[in-house]
């Protein structure tokens, strides 16, 4: 089974988690590929797709939301996960957020099977007014590899049971 895991960033921190995903998939057995969402041309080779964004000011990053926008009857045929990463502290570990809105209705539009917000991160020396600003006080790395692992965990049996193909 082929699946894609395409993502959206501007600091590279979903990026990070797209590739632990994409690892985690692989060690399943499964083939992936691991791609920036705007690089990706067809999704028609695929038999599942994963779409991570970057959540900057309760906002998917815009290269996911194109994506997902530009593909949705694509992804509506097949298996699709999105996921969220942003929360600069361990709430996203304590318990499971939300999608937010704008998440939430491409959720809906594309049938997807379900999503995640996993930590953010924010390095130190952030570039652009805002995260620059923020990141003297949160800057951190809140990505989390085991729920990481125990979110690809849970959606593998879908996968091989048939139902993800």
């Amino acid at each position: 089974m082929a699946i894609l895991v395409a993502y959206g960033t501007k600091m590279h921190g979903t990026e990070g988690l797209a590739e632990s995903v994409g690892d985690e998939l692989r060690a399943q057995g499964f083939e992936v590929d691991v791609t920036e969402a705007r690089d990706v041309g067809d999704v028609g080779t695929y038999d599942a797709v994963i779409v991570g964004g970057a959540l900057y000011e309760f906002r998917w990053h815009k290269d996911a939301r194109r994506f997902v926008k530009h593909h949705a009857s694509e992804l509506a045929e097949r298996p699709t996960w999105l996921f969220s990463s942003g929360p600069l502290d361990d709430s996203a570990s304590a318990g499971e957020i939300p999608p937010v809105k704008g998440v939430q209705a491409l959720m809906d539009e594309v049938h997807a099977r379900g999503h995640v917000t996993f930590g953010g991160r924010l390095p130190d020396d952030a570039h652009g007014l805002m995260a620059g600003a923020m990141a003297k006080e949160h800057a951190g790395d809140w990505r989390d590899d085991v729920r990481v692992r125990a979110w690809v965990d849970s959606i593998v049996p879908e996968l091989r049971s048939g139902n993800g193909a």
